[in-house]
């Protein structure tokens, strides 16, 4: 598939695997227009950072609404004549969500999410990003943003095994999995080129791109 042929490609994968960095530059190379995370306007994320169970259900909701209104907006454009790289999908909020809510927040959230779903846009390909946890902490730490380093092993881990679990079974769109380990597509034009290859030449509804030390 040609890449001028895709509208609206995702680029998902766990905190700090490099899913936003890749989104810019992958809308600059296809001159398409990007669909970003905006965590810096999330009020609580600094206080959920500190203290999760008191702040985790307003951190959730915020984000919940943030992500509904940028694809509520992007369902009100013209998809047919313009194209978008982002770096989320809305099916990865329950995953964050399972992980930090009590069971009465949890329940109160789903209720809500099940509601506001149906305005979500579908990608037609979505890149999962995948690395190690040790390898997840050692960008965090690099790019040195205050509030995250709290962010505990333990979390990443478990946060990684609900991305795994939800990406094995999912089939709304094609899925490229790339394990960016050993991959620098954000500084690396030869990696950074072998992506641009493997989106152009997927077929079917799934596929995968491991380069190794």
């Amino acid at each position: 598939m040609d890449l001028d042929s895709y509208h609206y490609i995702v680029i998902e994968g766990p905190i700090g695997v490099g899913k936003t960095t890749l989104a810019r530059k992958l809308a600059q190379r296809l001159d398409v227009q990007s669909v970003l995370e905006q965590p810096q306007e999330n009020p609580f994320l600094e206080k959920f950072y500190r203290d999760a169970g008191r702040y985790a259900l307003q951190t959730q909701m915020f984000f919940l609404f943030q992500r509904i209104q940028q694809l509520q907006e992007l369902a009100q454009s013209d998809l047919f004549n313009t194209r978008f790289v982002g770096d989320f999908l809305l099916e990865k909020d329950p995953l964050f969500a399972r992980l930090t809510l009590a069971d009465e927040e949890l329940k109160l959230y789903e209720q809500l999410y099940q509601h506001l779903r149906t305005h979500a846009v579908q990608p037609d390909l979505v890149i999962y990003l995948q690395a190690p946890v040790d390898t997840l902490i050692e960008r965090i730490r690099k790019r040195g943003i205050p509030m995250e380093a709290s962010i505990s092993h333990d979390y990443l881990q478990r946060l990684g095994d609900s991305y795994s679990r939800f990406f094995y079974n999912y089939d709304a769109a094609p899925l490229l999995i790339v394990n960016n380990e050993h991959m620098n597509m954000a500084d690396n034009d030869e990696d950074f080129e072998l992506l641009l290859s493997h989106i152009a030449e997927m077929r079917g509804k799934r596929a995968f791109l491991n380069r190794g030390e």
